[in-house]
């Protein structure tokens, strides 16, 4: 009687509907369907495309950047973050990824540096010291707490930047004005200092450098640029083997970042040389000034 009764069900088709909603769905093969999966694998192709398009892209300006005012990180990191990257590997990532952008910014300087001996090497050591801090305190405590203080210094260094010719004339420091033991030590603490931050975090180390430079003499903005970049050559590379050790660098993007930053590196350096000084000097200023608004902007904005 029962299977009599499932028969007839099946037959008037009253199951059907049941079947139907058991089955799983299938896509259907009309050409509005089509349309949609073109759609959505050009997304697809795209979505993936994009972060390693930016990637590159942003490692091209900040190697430009990097070369002629410092604050190439502000480009950089922030673009890996917006793709997912967690802040600790970030800022390791950016780091590794900018030392060739670096090089290549002091190699097109390096003519500028002949008989800087002294200066050289009051730069570099105390650079690589303080890169190495940086970096294992970055490990260690985050960025939390120090990146309360980026947008002070980056207006600070701004400013000292924007005095530094006056200060240097009525002083009436020489081009070498680093003329004392004290002087001498007074600049190796200032760059002490300057690397831990590089080392931690890095944005606008650049223009900081620029700034205790200026303020001790060295006049010649080119001359100024070529130590600025061997320092972050010392600073990211002793911090890099830092977080390389710590097994934070994600190496896929760092490489494509870093060929981006070589490219701007060596742009950034010719087109320096060629527009003068007094135009590199506006345009570290402007940097200075966009680089503190915009972190500014970032702590309202929570």
């Amino acid at each position: 009687m029962v299977g009599s009764v499932l028969s007839f069900g099946k037959s008037a088709g009253i199951a059907a509907p049941l079947a139907r909603r058991e089955r799983p769905l299938r896509r259907g093969t009309g050409a509005g369907d089509e349309g949609a999966a073109v759609v959505l694998g050009a997304g697809r192709v795209w979505s993936t495309v994009l972060p390693w398009a930016s990637y590159f892209a942003s490692g091209v300006a900040a190697g430009t950047v990097n070369s002629v005012a410092g604050g190439g990180s502000m480009l950089t990191f922030p673009t890996l973050l917006a793709f997912g990257m967690a802040p600790i590997t970030a800022n390791a990532t950016n780091t590794v990824a900018l030392i060739p952008g670096s090089a290549s910014a002091f190699w097109g300087y390096r003519d500028v540096l002949a008989g800087s001996r002294s200066l050289v090497l009051a730069m570099a050591l105390p650079s690589a010291a303080g890169g190495v801090f940086g970096a294992w305190l970055a490990l260690r405590a985050g960025d939390a707490r120090f990146t309360a203080l980026i947008p002070w210094l980056l207006l600070g260094a701004t400013g000292l930047f924007a005095l530094q010719e006056p200060v240097a004339r009525r002083l009436r420091l020489t081009d070498d004005g680093v003329r004392s033991p004290a002087s001498w030590a007074g600049l190796m603490v200032f760059q002490l200092a300057v690397a831990t931050y590089g080392g931690f975090f890095g944005a606008g180390i650049g223009i900081l450098m620029l700034a205790a430079l200026g303020m001790m003499g060295v006049r010649d903005i080119h001359r100024a640029n070529g130590l600025k970049n061997l320092a972050a050559v010392c600073i990211n590379g002793v911090a890099a083997v830092t977080f390389v050790v710590g097994g934070r660098v994600a190496w896929a993007e760092a490489a494509v970042m870093a060929a981006g930053a070589v490219l701007g590196g060596a742009l950034g350096a010719g087109t320096a040389r060629r527009v003068g000084p007094r135009v590199v000097r506006r345009a570290v200023m402007t940097v200075g000034v966009a680089l503190a608004a915009a972190m500014f902007w970032r702590r309202l904005r929570g």
